[in-house]
């Protein structure tokens, strides 16, 4: 079971709201934990940055953001992630919008509240009736019910608290977890650099990080990104304690970095998995059966290794989960342990 200090830590994280497009007042809790462990806390358009005592020994980035509602007219409410990426339409080119138009019906029922995107302030709290995606603006809509007043812009969080279920840790852990983890590492002396970004889930946050190494990167930028990692179901998501890649639907990730997380794994008793290979030998399965196939998924670590001509590159360690994009979504607690112990190897804590 990972310490008390970072569950603590992560109720804590999983109680503030940060709905993709609406992440300031979580930053300022960020801020907050950060500084009260001795990080050096720089803000940046759409990114935190956290530094120790040697920035550019290990840097680390995880995403702040996490799926809610926006409020878009009178009793009107569409989902957060398409809305904050100016987009209209579901172009099924990525796994979150692959399995969105399924998981319609997992969002009723679910209590939901509205906040200030700036301080965080409470504005009311309801409870989504229906949701379906509109054939005429091809997004997802939301009914609700207790939130009549609300303006238009106003961002709506789900209601969410950490629980323990089965020695798996559930609550919309998509991606504070991996936040959390970095806020615990200063806990523990960590030196290097920890990249919080926002908007991850529209499709934004490379750009926010690329503007930082644009402007202060060193020649070497590498760079591990951590995130969840979906799976279907318990079995396939126990099957390993780490995920990693090789590459996604983007890029291809640095062979040296990934190379050596494998090293590490193996060095430690660690199982693990390539998430690109899984989806492959699961793609050569549909394709027999007729079905279309999967993507590999779209990470910030892929689009920002394609859009920065060599400048950045890197690799990722990711938490295998189910319940993907859904309040309950869960990791095993011996993930987590395995995720924060490879951070610190890593980090050489």
């Amino acid at each position: 079971m990972p310490s008390d200090d970072f569950i603590d830590l992560l109720k804590l994280l999983i109680r503030a709201p940060s709905v993709v497009g609406a992440e300031h007042s979580f930053f300022r809790v960020l801020q907050r934990e950060l500084e009260e462990r001795g990080a050096k806390v720089t803000w940046y358009e759409g990114l935190l940055v956290a530094q120790g005592s040697d920035p550019f020994s290990t840097m680390f980035s995880a995403h702040i953001d996490r799926h809610g509602l926006v409020c878009t007219g009178p009793n009107e409410f569409q989902y957060a992630a398409f809305v904050s990426a100016n987009r209209t339409d579901l172009l099924n080119n990525s796994v979150s919008e692959e399995l969105m138009t399924k998981v319609t019906e997992r969002f009723n029922h679910e209590e939901i509240y509205a906040y200030e995107p700036w301080s965080g302030v409470y504005r009311g709290k309801g409870t989504i009736k229906s949701s379906y995606v509109c054939e005429f603006r091809n997004n997802l809509i939301f009914e609700t019910e207790g939130l009549e007043s609300v303006v238009a812009g106003t961002p709506i969080a789900f209601k969410d608290q950490l629980h323990v279920v089965d020695n798996r840790l559930e609550g919309q852990l998509d991606n504070v977890i991996s936040a959390a983890a970095l806020v615990h590492l200063f806990d523990h002396g960590f030196k290097g650099t920890a990249f919080f970004t926002a908007q991850e889930e529209a499709g934004k946050s490379w750009r926010y990080l690329l503007e930082w190494f644009r402007r202060f990167g060193g020649s070497t930028n590498r760079l591990f990104v951590v995130d969840t990692s979906p799976f279907p179901n318990v079995e396939a998501a126990n099957e390993q304690l780490l995920v990693l890649r090789e590459k996604d639907a983007n890029a291809t990730f640095n062979k040296d970095s990934t190379k050596l997380l494998e090293e590490l794994c193996v060095k430690n008793n660690v199982s693990y998995l390539y998430k690109n290979r899984y989806v492959e030998n699961e793609n050569a399965k549909r394709a027999e059966q007729g079905l279309p196939p999967s993507s590999l998924g779209s990470t910030e670590l892929g689009r920002i290794i394609a859009a920065s001509n060599g400048l950045v590159d890197g690799t990722t360690i990711q938490i295998p989960t189910i319940g993907y994009h859904t309040m309950h979504e869960s990791a095993a607690v011996e993930s987590v342990d395995a995720f924060l112990n490879m951070l610190k190897v890593v980090s050489n804590i």
